[in-house]
């Protein structure tokens, strides 16, 4: 069994939509689109989807922009000793309770310092075995959906081991949005790309 892979650590929570912070030097392991995992105790963790990444500005970066040649020492100290966290927006798409996966919102959120973990290929394939998760994605009218679900589907065809799922879950996609034309064309917009 390999490591799980920590991404960051709880700044704020909701039901439908959570907020992970972590160091710029551990940008490397999250990434948009990614399934991501909060585990609670009990058996019971929630699953959520990464749909923005942000990184905020401070006073030394905003004085550092302004700066003419910018020591290679300097970007260095401030890349890897920032004190300002990468903030991970990530959409709420599901639970595991006692060993069973449920495609509806947590009974709760998790707390503040509660650990984030990028879910492995094993959780993936377990997760989006069954496609009910997609209407939390394709109902939110405050993300990129088109970008989200085709990042999504394209990092999670990895982790399936039948080559099959990614037309199954395109097919899912088209039948879940037939009566939204607009949101429909911008996300086989952006899936375009994936099966390219």
């Amino acid at each position: 069994m390999t490591q799980p892979i920590e991404i960051g650590r709880l700044l704020r929570a909701g039901t439908t939509s959570f907020v992970a912070g972590c160091r710029v030097n551990q940008l490397d392991a999250p990434s948009f689109g990614a399934l991501v995992r909060a585990p609670l105790g009990g058996g019971y963790q929630i699953f959520g989807i990464i749909h923005d990444i942000h990184i905020d500005d401070d006073g030394l970066v905003r004085q550092l922009v302004t700066a003419d040649n910018i020591r290679d020492e300097v970007m260095k100290d401030n890349r890897e000793r920032r004190i300002v966290p990468v903030e991970m927006s990530v959409l709420a798409v599901g639970y595991e309770q006692d060993g069973k996966i449920h495609h509806l919102l947590p009974p709760r959120p998790p707390l503040s310092l509660d650990v984030i973990f990028k879910c492995d290929d094993n959780d993936i394939a377990r997760f989006t075995e069954k496609f009910g998760y997609f209407r939390h994605i394709l109902n939110n009218q405050e993300i990129p959906v088109g970008e989200v679900v085709a990042a999504h589907i394209l990092q999670a065809q990895s982790a399936h081991k039948d080559k099959s799922w990614q037309e199954r879950a395109m097919h899912e996609v088209i039948t879940l949005l037939r009566d939204d034309y607009p949101t429909l064309m911008s996300v086989l917009g952006a899936l375009s790309d994936v099966s390219a």
